[in-house]
């Protein structure tokens, strides 16, 4: 299983987002990565491996700040690092290899956040297709 999700808890951080508490909606690295975690053990239980994916640079869509970006940053980092992943797809650097925080002109559909057709092929290649088997 890949796992890609978080960019959207950060940049619409309010209750629209599936599993924000309506008490308190906001977004941090712990909660994301605790999200990850419950994915990742339910995914092994049933025998499932799991390979994280970074999440992708945003810089420049209509919703970026400096605080969403320093959770990505911190999420990115344990998904790198973190070692509960059995592999990591590391989109990010795919398509940001020179970590500016952008994707490049080409890479995106206009709007620097959803990649386009070429975005999409970089990601694809950026997985280890061992790690699938």
């Amino acid at each position: 299983m890949i796992v890609l999700i978080g960019i959207n808890d950060i940049q619409l951080p309010d209750d629209r987002m599936c599993g924000a508490d309506r008490d308190d909606p906001s977004v941090t690295a712990e909660r994301l990565i605790a999200g990850h975690r419950t994915l990742i053990r339910a995914a092994h239980v049933r025998g499932v491996g799991t390979v994280g994916a970074t999440l992708l640079p945003w810089s420049g869509s209509a919703n970026w700040t400096a605080e969403g970006e320093a959770i990505r940053d911190e999420v990115n980092e344990w998904i790198r690092a973190g070692g509960e992943y059995d592999a990591v797809a590391d989109f990010d650097r795919a398509l940001d290899p020179e970590g500016t925080g952008r994707l490049p002109d080409g890479l995106h559909m206009g709007d620097h956040l959803h990649p386009s057709p070429a975005g999409y092929r970089a990601m694809a290649d950026a997985i280890d297709l061992d790690t699938l088997s």
